[in-house]
């Protein structure tokens, strides 16, 4: 397997992670799979070759769908985020739940 191909699994299994993790509550389990998508993003970047080569930008386009979903998904729990600490801001703990468990 080319390296592109191969680091291109790599950031879509990232990316599989992320989104499992995104419907928890474990901040720290959605900042490992953040930081390994991260990592995977990079170390395609890396591979300058990757653009020239048909197999790897087919595999590229292959995953847009699931790169998009991550994206939009991140941003709306990121608003929802925000929301709920407005909240307790405005009400205090006492009658908003928390936005992470402990």
């Amino acid at each position: 397997m080319p390296l592109g191909l191969a680091a291109l699994d790599d950031l879509f299994d990232a990316f599989e992670d992320l989104r499992d993790v995104l419907d928890s509550t474990d901040a720290a389990a959605i900042e490992l799979a953040s930081n390994r998508v991260s990592r995977a993003a990079a170390s395609v970047r890396a591979i300058g070759a990757w653009r020239s080569d048909p197999a790897v930008i087919e595999r590229l386009s292959m995953m847009v769908p699931l790169l998009d979903s991550a994206r939009i998904r991140v941003k709306l729990l990121a608003d929802h985020a925000q929301q709920r600490l407005a909240i307790l801001a405005a009400h205090g703990a006492q009658t908003a739940p928390l936005t992470y468990g402990r």
